[in-house]
């Protein structure tokens, strides 16, 4: 598969116009055109068209486009998903998504070539995270809805989110075990660049692929953090290189600047050369 960097999600208010064509300035990975949190009940329809004529009219270059639509079950949720289908982002974010049944319901509503992404912010989706990965395409990635799990656990997200990590922890291994990728949640103090920094570093340190964002300001710290380091990349190239030696072809384990490197570790340094590269270009 092909790797496409998830390192920075920045969400942008479906209602602002203003933002929707900012957008197309920022260097972000991916955006997620909002239907959901960022509008009020009396704007839904009108960010539904806006954020629908955004998507069409394309001009956001390499960005991955993503729409959230409102829960399935509220009054905007099924209008929101057809809009959204029409429009053919590249992925549709369902929020509220608790069991493998809400990610079926949203399957049937989606076309061929548009990815779901499942929204990871109830206590019931933290018990039922496997189950929810393990559903099937078209799935393809949670995002954590960090400041809902707050609410609704009762827990706190200060002292390092010690509360939180059994909860990011589960989301990643249920990801990962059906070859999903998951990104953090958001960060709420977007003027804390030591915390913001922090967070970044402790959801990339847990295996997060990115992190959702809330302002632009935070663009620049979180892709640095996500991507790798330079020392990083040199030490793939190393590996990658010391592997593809004659002498090294049928041998499973090597000695690498008095380290063992196994083909697993091979395994790792073409992912990290893969992710340069992408983040190169």
């Amino acid at each position: 598969m092909t790797y496409r960097p998830r390192r920075s999600v920045l969400y942008m208010p479906g209602a602002n116009d203003r933002a929707l064509e900012k957008a197309k300035t920022l260097d972000a990975d991916a955006l997620i055109l909002d239907l959901e949190d960022s509008v009020a009940p009396g704007l839904k329809a009108e960010a539904r068209g806006k954020v629908c004529a955004a998507v069409q009219a394309g001009g956001y270059g390499h960005r991955e486009m993503v729409v959230r639509v409102n829960g399935l079950d509220t009054p905007w949720g099924m209008d929101d998903i057809a809009a959204a289908v029409a429009a053919r982002p590249d992925a549709i974010l369902v929020p509220k998504v608790s069991t493998a049944q809400d990610v079926h319901r949203a399957a049937q509503l989606m076309p061929p070539g548009v990815a779901l992404w499942a929204m990871m912010e109830t206590p019931l989706a933290m018990l039922n995270a496997r189950e929810i990965a393990g559903a099937g395409a078209p799935l393809a990635c949670f995002v954590l809805g960090s400041n809902d799990l707050v609410k609704d656990t009762r827990a706190s997200a200060a002292n390092g989110r010690f509360a939180l990590l059994p909860m990011l922890t589960i989301c990643v291994l249920a990801a990962r075990a059906y070859g999903l990728e998951v990104i953090d949640g958001v960060y709420n103090d977007f003027r804390d660049e030591p915390g913001f920094r922090a967070e970044c570093e402790q959801g990339r340190d847990l295996g997060m692929d990115g992190k959702t964002l809330i302002h632009p300001g935070q663009l620049g710290v979180c892709n640095e953090v996500f991507s790798p380091a330079l020392s990083e990349i040199e030490w793939a190239s190393r590996i990658i290189a010391a592997f593809a030696l004659p002498e090294n072809a049928a041998k499973g384990v090597i000695t690498l600047d008095g380290k063992m490197v196994e083909r697993l570790h091979l395994a790792m340094a073409e992912r990290v050369a893969e992710i340069a590269g992408a983040i190169a270009t």
